[in-house]
């Protein structure tokens, strides 16, 4: 090889060095920022030393990852999210509805004559994913929560929110039709149980249509349901497995005060897969 071409090739090995450390490093941020994504990391206070830990819950392709000690869970976990004197009926969690399977339960409210229903934190948690889409022409928001002692809520259907949620709402992607995919929040939104999150729900563009999704998921292990090998196959997703029944998880008044509403759904009714009759 001549000299000329040999420093041929070493200025050629000038001009890629550059590129590839610029690819591996946008490479190493392309997996921190998706790693960042997926983790959400509380500070938790120790019940037994009082000291500050950290505790992080991943999501990952095999089921949600915890680093650190969560804490304990409140008994009874989570309250009712909406003045349940309101609700005409309910919707099961963990049931068939509109030929898919719905791993949420919700509420409706057939006597309201307005959408002005308040939903509030059943359980203090951290905004950690939010989404804002056109359904039938609508505007309707969708909020993730994660609490600390290992549970994630979702709330859908949601027609206005409350001020700091929605300023959240505000800086999302644009809506657009029938695409409810998620956006990470950062930072993330704290909330205390009660805290109000919407102040109306369901749809009134074409008709009064008062009711808003509400799912309870325990990120610590998967349900029941998925212990069983063919309902898993079948419902391969972490949302159903990891989906609950939360009249369970209230406390026994308000429990009592969900089961003694009718199944909002006209085919499925009360069946479910989470919750099982008394």
């Amino acid at each position: 090889m001549g000299i000329k071409e040999q420093e041929g090739f070493g200025h050629l090995w000038l001009l890629l060095i550059p590129l590839l450390v610029a690819v591996i490093g946008f490479a190493g941020w392309r997996i921190r920022d998706m790693k960042s994504k997926n983790e959400t990391t509380f500070s938790t206070e120790n019940a037994q030393t009082g000291k500050s830990e950290k505790v992080t819950w991943a999501r990952t392709q095999d089921g949600w990852k915890v680093s650190g000690t969560p804490p304990a869970c409140p008994n009874p976990l989570v309250k009712l999210p909406v003045d349940i004197s309101l609700a005409t009926s309910i919707l099961y969690p963990g049931q068939t509805r509109g030929g898919d399977f719905k791993a949420h339960g919700g509420f409706r409210f057939d006597n309201q004559k307005d959408n002005n229903v308040s939903v509030t934190a059943p359980l203090d948690a951290e905004l950690v994913y939010a989404s804002r889409y056109i359904e039938m022409g609508e505007l309707q928001y969708m909020l993730d929560f994660i609490a600390p002692c290992g549970y994630t809520y979702r709330f859908d259907h949601l027609l206005a929110l409350g001020p700091q949620f929605q300023a959240v709402a505000d800086k999302l992607p644009p809506a657009k039709e029938n695409d409810s995919r998620t956006s990470t929040v950062n930072p993330k939104v704290p909330v205390k149980a009660g805290e109000t999150i919407a102040t109306q729900i369901g749809m009134n563009k074409n008709r009064l249509n008062v009711f808003f999704d509400w799912g309870l998921y325990d990120m610590r292990s998967k349900n029941q349901a998925s212990k069983d090998a063919a309902w898993a196959a079948a419902h391969p997703f972490s949302n159903a497995q990891h989906g609950v029944c939360w009249f369970d998880l209230l406390s026994a008044d308000d429990e009592a005060k969900v089961r003694a509403l009718p199944a909002s759904d006209s085919n499925s009714g009360s069946t479910s897969d989470f919750c099982k009759s008394e």
